[in-house]
């Protein structure tokens, strides 16, 4: 039986791979994109970002999508403020438009871009279990439906524990030490007055050795919340997150000194707290040159959320390698060559920045290591 075959097969409708599939569709190439989700709606798909104008906004101008990303962005979402575990507020920056960081909602980004895919493109419910090379650059992937297809170009934008990694290299993310626990409260400025004055219009750091709440203000009004604790592996594993209440408290119990004000942003959450361990790969991961096949966004480059960088390297590797691809017709394993000549070295820069800024949150004189690294000092 002839199984199905697909010149250019993407695993994984995130924001990388949905950008390599719209540039390759503005050059003319055609790619098919799986996905194990059943549809686009079928998981929130997180909080704000900022998109830098120097990769993520880059990305978006090779996708032509641009414009339409600026009239989406969220007015005053550049706004930032640094308190210490006593609630002191000691940097407050309001948003005048002029920053090159723009937020826009996760969810918004990601219509914007499945949006400009022809209908089809993305295929639902189609989940990846493995894949193996079948020479001369070909691979045939299997599902778990007991499906299968080929395909000569693979791409890899399936994420922390992508599928299609183990093709390329044995490294596996491990934990950075490193826990958040997020919550949301929602419709803040009339449900939550006190807890919306403390994130304000923007970006909230407030950080204690080895701990902190890191959150932002959402396009809709409500609040999305970090607890970040620097915890053993196993430390989520003690609190019991199918009750609410007693999660709370268990959180909170890591905050035991810390104000009123800041706790509340957590006491006072809406539903149910989402444990999430920080995980990364090592920092300038990298593997020999494949036939066939190639990685990008966390798949690739895995690292702690520390330095805002996850998804502008998951849209600029994804323009990048659309970007090669059309560069060279019928030359697969030259475009290959060049997108990972390009994406190797950026993402080992940023990933080395990521675990500085994570040690630099949660040192000891928190926070004053961020304030002088806003600040333009080097410790």
């Amino acid at each position: 039986m002839t199984i199905p075959h697909h010149p250019v097969a993407v695993v994984g409708a995130g924001l990388g791979g949905l950008t390599l599939a719209r540039v390759l569709h503005v050059h003319g190439v055609e790619a098919a994109v799986f996905d194990a989700d059943a549809s686009p709606d079928a998981r929130t798909q997180g909080g704000m970002l900022d998109i830098h104008d120097d990769s993520g906004q880059e990305a978006l101008r090779a996708a032509g999508l641009h414009e339409a990303f600026l009239a989406r962005v969220h007015p005053g979402g550049q706004a930032l403020r640094v308190l210490d575990q006593d609630g002191t507020l000691h940097l407050e920056e309001s948003d005048d438009g002029s920053g090159g960081r723009p937020e826009i909602d996760r969810g918004e980004l990601r219509g914007l871009l499945l949006d400009s895919l022809p209908e089809g493109t993305v295929r639902w419910g189609v989940k990846v279990t493995g894949a193996r090379p079948l020479g001369d650059g070909r691979h045939e992937v299997t599902l778990a439906d007991g499906g299968a297809f080929t395909t000569g170009l693979l791409v890899g934008a399936d994420g922390a524990w992508s599928r299609v990694r183990p093709l390329l290299s044995p490294a596996r993310p491990a934990y950075t030490g490193v826990s958040f626990v997020e919550a949301d409260l929602l419709d803040a400025d009339a449900r939550h007055p006190r807890a919306a004055g403390v994130v304000g219009g923007g970006m909230l750091f407030a950080l204690g050795a080895g701990r902190g709440f890191l959150g932002h203000r959402e396009s809709d009004g409500s609040l999305h919340i970090y607890a970040a604790v620097e915890a053993p592996e196993d430390w989520l594993d003690g609190i019991d997150f199918t009750d609410t209440e007693a999660a709370k408290a268990a959180v909170l119990k890591e905050f035991d000194c810390w104000h009123e004000s800041l706790r509340a942003l957590v006491a006072e959450a809406d539903g149910p707290l989402v444990p999430r361990r920080i995980h990364a790969l090592p920092a300038g991961h990298r593997w020999t040159r494949t036939p066939g096949v190639t990685l990008l966004g966390d798949a690739a480059h895995l690292m702690s959320p520390f330095a805002g960088e996850g998804a502008n390297l998951a849209l600029a590797d994804g323009a990048d390698l659309g970007l090669a691809v059309a560069a060279h017709p019928g030359d697969t394993e030259g475009a290959l060559a060049a997108y990972e000549e390009r994406m190797f070295p950026r993402a080992e820069a940023s990933a080395a920045e990521s675990a500085r800024s994570g040690a630099t949150l949660f040192r000891a004189d928190a926070p004053h290591g961020l304030l002088r690294m806003f600040a333009g000092h080097d410790d």
